[in-house]
């Protein structure tokens, strides 16, 4: 990978409401056409996971969920819905730790969830969900999901983009969220710059960078909740297609000295 002289991203507005079912490549080609733009070779899309798990059915409605007694009883010591805490341990390995609510702020759990990923609350988002009283999950398979619009894409456009599936995450020791990607397609996850030299000749040894999160970060800055902007076109960048898959980004258990 070599320097680019410029990097340029432009948001996709105007996507509508997406609802289950709904055609997202056809979504992501008419934004592209409103635009004046057209796929090149070496484009990046990163999409907002919240209309992947749209598209996909991944909306519950509250009321429809039956809690287990397990939810009941963790919902009563944290004080969240029983409803959406059945929803969290459904999609989580495991529970990892407990914030108690505060006066100042709702509890949080933090889980292990199914695909790996260690976030808050298994990932599960009350915001930009037109239908009151429901939740959206992440996707069930969000690399296969990202597998799926990028051949859709190549088959309408000629060309393959590199397709990111981003969410938001807080960080360990650090505040605010930050968008990472979570579902890849033809981008690699990771860079290993090891065995390669810095700008006076030394050896680097441990120098990975996390080329797809580092993608979808920058694109975040675009994706305005408020304003409905869920796709980001990344454009500039040099970067050789791989089979990476988001899994690849986790750190293994062994390795992981806090957990």
């Amino acid at each position: 990978m070599g320097h680019p002289p410029e990097v340029i991203m432009r948001a996709l507005p105007g996507l509508p409401e997406v609802r289950a079912g709904d055609d997202l490549t056809a979504f992501v080609a008419d934004a592209l056409a409103r635009a004046e733009l057209a796929l090149e070779p070496g484009d990046i899309l990163v999409l907002a996971h919240k209309v992947v798990s749209k598209a996909e059915g991944r909306v519950f409605r509250l009321e429809d969920v039956h809690p287990s007694d397990e939810a009941m009883r963790l919902a009563k010591e944290v004080r969240k819905d029983p409803a959406k805490v059945e929803l969290i341990l459904r999609e989580s390995r495991k529970i990892l730790r407990i914030k108690p609510p505060t006066s100042e702020r709702e509890s949080v759990l933090i889980c292990l969830h199914r695909l790996g990923l260690i976030m808050a609350n298994a990932g599960i988002d009350e915001s930009n969900v037109p239908d009151g009283g429901s939740v959206v999950l992440l996707p069930e398979d969000p690399d296969a999901s990202a597998c799926a619009l990028r051949k859709g894409l190549e088959q309408r456009f000629g060309t393959a983009p590199g397709v990111i599936i981003a969410d938001s995450f807080g960080r360990p020791w650090r505040m605010g969220l930050v968008n990472v990607a979570i579902g890849l397609a033809g981008v690699p996850g990771l860079v290993d710059l090891t065995e390669t030299q810095d700008a006076h000749g030394r050896p680097l040894r441990a120098t990975i960078p996390a080329f797809a999160d580092e993608v979808a970060a920058a694109a975040g800055l675009l994706m305005h909740k408020s304003a409905g902007i869920p796709a980001v076109l990344v454009r500039g960048l040099q970067w050789e297609a791989g089979e990476d898959r988001a899994e690849s980004m986790l750190r293994p258990e062994a390795d992981d000295l806090f957990r």
